[in-house]
């Protein structure tokens, strides 16, 4: 019902989003709509570590997720420049690790009440929330919050660049267990949702034996609260069980772990990354993955990507938003729309309904809504906007 009250609403004129016209009333001719999802996952993923982005913020994402029944957002909660969510065993990782970002700066966070509350709002929209804390890598925030996770016990100095690979959690430490137990058990109580993202991605000072006895671990004391593992396509190798779920973001296993049973999110860096550059003049994002264009963006088959990943094993597709460049909401809108509607349908419509010269049409018109609802869009030149 909430879905088709969606369509309903993508079916009025524009203005209707503008608040100065709620009061209106409408008549709308009788008719029969039949549609579903392709996918079960429809995902978003937030990187509020690099940046932080607000409470308010994160729903004004929410309630645009929802207006493209999108039904999965994803927080990367902590990475080497900040961690953002409060942990009441563990008061300094957010005293000391969300007191930054990347440049400098004050950092943020959310306490439990306003991480409970983002729950709620998102559930009130029939969209799940994936708290995602990075380990054992992208830790720094962690290590120098705790110093008993470092193999010397002395905490490293805050970072705000934005390299990577350096970190990692001193896995055979007998205080790190503990330490995810804590927050795993914290994060989780606050989470009705059935998933928890554990990172496991660019892990490069470990050794591999180390790297998958620390996964195996984790998968442990996350079942162990009740819920699935999530982890990005580097965990694929460990001994992973089927209820454990892979997300492909580069070549990877994940083709393993389809094999033995288990499912895999669709996240490909040169199709899904929403801060990739859209071209060579955009200010914003980065191009390690190459420049992403709105086609590029939708002109792919989550189905046909991954030799050994047929579309059985897929349980979705999502559009991480990293945030190494993005400072404020606009700028997190800006890299993450049209392309953000593009991923929407991919997920949604199936693969023999979608034509890219049609889609460009109706993102076309589809522009005078987008600005009716406040979004700061990226204006494509593959669109022609005054069509």
């Amino acid at each position: 019902l909430f879905y088709g009250v969606q369509t309903l609403r993508q079916l009025l004129p524009h203005s209707i989003e503008n608040p100065a016209t709620y009061a209106r009333k409408l008549n709308v001719p009788t008719g029969y709509i039949f549609d579903r999802p392709r996918f079960q996952w429809r995902g978003l993923m937030l990187d509020v570590s690099r940046h932080f982005l607000p409470p308010a913020d994160v729903k004004r994402f929410i309630d645009a997720m929802a207006f493209y029944k999108l039904n999965r957002l994803h927080l990367h909660l902590s990475d080497d420049q900040g961690w953002r969510i409060e942990i009441k065993s563990r008061p300094n990782l957010t005293a000391v690790g969300g007191s930054t970002k990347v440049g400098g700066g004050a950092g943020g966070f959310y306490t439990q009440d306003e991480y409970r509350d983002l729950v709620a709002y998102a559930a009130q929209r029939f969209i799940t929330i994936i708290p995602e804390i990075d380990m054992p890598a992208h830790t720094n925030a962690a290590l120098a919050s705790i110093p008993e996770l470092n193999c010397d016990g002395v905490a490293p100095p805050l970072y705000t660049g934005i390299a990577v690979g350096f970190s990692a959690l001193c896995v055979d430490s007998a205080s790190v267990l503990p330490f995810v137990q804590d927050v795993v058990r914290e994060i989780a109580a606050l989470t009705p949702g059935d998933y928890f993202h554990i990172g496991g991605d660019e892990v490069m000072k470990l050794t591999h034996a180390q790297y998958i006895s620390f996964i195996e671990s984790v998968q442990q004391v996350v079942n162990a609260n009740g819920k699935r593992m999530i982890g990005w396509g580097e965990i694929s190798p460990a001994a992973l069980t089927p209820n454990t779920i892979v997300q492909n973001w580069k070549k990877d296993s994940s083709f393993v772990h389809a094999a033995r049973g288990g499912k895999v999110i669709m996240s490909p860096s040169a199709k899904a990354y929403l801060d990739m550059k859209y071209d060579s003049a955009t200010i914003l994002g980065l191009r390690w993955a190459g420049l992403v264009e709105v086609k590029t963006s939708y002109d792919w088959d989550p189905a046909a990507f991954i030799p050994g990943v047929a579309e059985s094993s897929i349980l979705g597709v999502e559009g991480p938003l990293w945030s190494e460049t993005l400072v404020k909401r606009e700028d997190y809108e800006l890299m993450a729309f049209p392309r953000l509607i593009a991923l929407a349908e991919t997920g949604w419509s199936r693969q023999t309904s979608r034509d890219w010269n049609d889609f460009r049409v109706r993102l076309a018109a589809h522009a005078k809504r987008m600005a009716a609802m406040g979004i700061n869009f990226y204006r494509s030149p593959q669109i022609d906007w005054q069509h």
